[in-house]
């Protein structure tokens, strides 16, 4: 199945699949160093963003190394605010890590919760997925609050494993089983 055919609309958000016409707001996240300092990257080039969304325009997620990538969306004006994301990291253990951005300057509203949310019901109830699992920066306590608030549950604390800038930084792993999915996912 490609991420063409996903469109998932929530309380206050529109997921849908990325769009040619979405590369002024792909470049307006990816370029930022607040947004690329989670995701273990250097901020991208204009270049890079584009070369970002012409892959993902054609994802699909059926092979291990596949994502399933949408576009956060809010209407009525479908103003792309960020993405969220599945890569499906084992075909054969059924695992998938989420992994999701926002534009900081829509941050604070819960939307990566939300998208989140969708993400990992796409998973276990879609593509039956056995776990889906979440890497962060310790550091990044938005992204942890996220996973906590989806009923995620803390699985590892690695200490000084990565480094981004000439630093050392610790990285922790939250994940949910299928098992586990219902009744806490499901729930706000």
């Amino acid at each position: 199945m490609r991420a063409a055919d996903h469109v998932v609309t929530t309380d206050r958000l529109r997921l849908r699949p990325f769009r040619a016409g979405d590369l002024d707001a792909v470049v307006a996240i990816q370029t930022r160093e607040d947004n690329a300092r989670y995701l273990y990257r250097d901020p991208m080039t204009a270049d890079e963003a584009a070369a970002w969304l012409a892959a993902t325009l054609q994802y699909g997620f059926a092979r291990e190394g596949d994502r399933l990538r949408l576009a956060v969306t809010v209407p009525p004006g479908d103003v792309v605010v960020g993405y969220a994301q599945l890569h499906l990291s084992s075909a054969l253990a059924r695992q998938a890590e989420l992994g999701y951005a926002i534009h900081p300057g829509h941050a604070g509203r819960g939307y990566a919760t939300e998208a989140a949310r969708e993400l990992i019901r796409l998973g276990f109830e879609t593509y039956g997925m056995h776990r889906v699992f979440a890497r962060i920066d310790a550091g990044n306590v938005a992204s942890v609050r996220v996973c906590e608030r989806l009923g995620m549950r803390k699985e590892a604390h690695f200490i000084e494993n990565d480094v981004w800038n000439g630093r050392f930084g610790d990285e922790v792993v939250y994940a949910m089983l299928a098992r586990e999915w219902d009744g806490v996912g499901r729930s706000g």
